[in-house]
């Protein structure tokens, strides 16, 4: 009978340390010197070896500037470039609605003061002794010129499209950084310049010059510098075609336009996203 109980007890040991056992992972160990605990070593290393600019210098993950929503309003200063006889100073404005982060649309305009360029020239040919030609050039005043030369542009507006799929940062110091968009325009244009005069039936001008309109486009692109929450530096480069009414005919111009100015985001708390 003492036998009986003992070998009773002897198979109840088993198991009871069988179900009191935790239940193991079925997840096997990862065996040393595998390539997840060398990988797990190596961000270690590299996070040492970074040190505090790990934190310092972050990667662009996201807009800091956010045009979704927002107006822009933009006063500006515009030069002409590479004018053959008026060199033009444009004052203006621009405001913007950005409908989509990437997408806004425009209303310009401009009032345009025409100066002569110092590229103009007057050349006058008289005949000389012997048949020869003797050629004299000089600078032309406003007055030869007016209604006479193209390019005498006084006021600008039109519609534009903007469309900015670039976003990024600029490094200016060690751990400063200057954030921008860059952007491209297409638009149609509306362009008051001073051409010849109208004639009378005889053929004589009547006046100097007379103020006339005509259609046009523009394409160019653009910077956005983000000084703040609500304030950009904003420059740009365009070429302004359109049709100009000239004697004997009409002539299609080109003008390039520099242009900068700033631009200021209503409403100035970013939207929420």
């Amino acid at each position: 009978m003492r036998a009986l109980g003992l070998l009773v007890l002897l198979w109840l040991v088993p198991v009871v340390a069988l179900a009191q056992a935790p239940a193991s992972d079925p997840t096997p160990a990862p065996a040393s010197g595998s390539s997840e605990s060398e990988a797990g070593d190596v961000s270690e290393v590299d996070k040492d070896r970074m040190g505090p600019l790990r934190e310092r210098i972050r990667p662009v993950s996201g807009h800091l500037f956010l045009k979704k929503g927002r107006f822009e309003f933009s006063p500006s200063a515009t030069l002409s470039l590479r004018d053959a006889f008026f060199r033009k100073y444009i004052l203006g404005a621009t405001i913007t609605y950005h409908p989509l982060e990437t997408l806004g649309v425009s209303l310009r305009a401009g009032y345009s003061i025409p100066t002569v360029a110092g590229a103009a020239q007057i050349c006058d040919f008289t005949g000389g002794g012997e048949g020869g030609v003797t050629r004299g050039c000089s600078a032309p005043t406003f007055e030869a010129l007016d209604g006479r030369a193209p390019g005498q542009i006084s006021l600008l507006g039109g519609v534009d499209v903007q469309w900015a799929p670039i976003y990024g940062k600029i490094s200016l110091l060690a751990e400063s950084f200057a954030h921008f968009d860059m952007y491209g325009i297409l638009g149609a244009s509306v362009v008051q310049y001073r051409g010849p005069p109208d004639r009378d039936a005889n053929g004589n001008p009547l006046g100097a010059s007379k103020s006339r309109m005509t259609g046009g486009g523009n394409v160019g692109v653009g910077l956005r510098f983000f000084l703040n929450r609500y304030m950009t530096l904003r420059t740009e480069v365009r070429d302004l075609i359109y049709v100009e009414n000239a004697e004997p005919e009409n002539s299609l111009r080109n003008q390039l336009l520099f242009e900068l100015g700033f631009s200021f985001f209503f409403p100035t708390a970013l939207p929420e996203s």
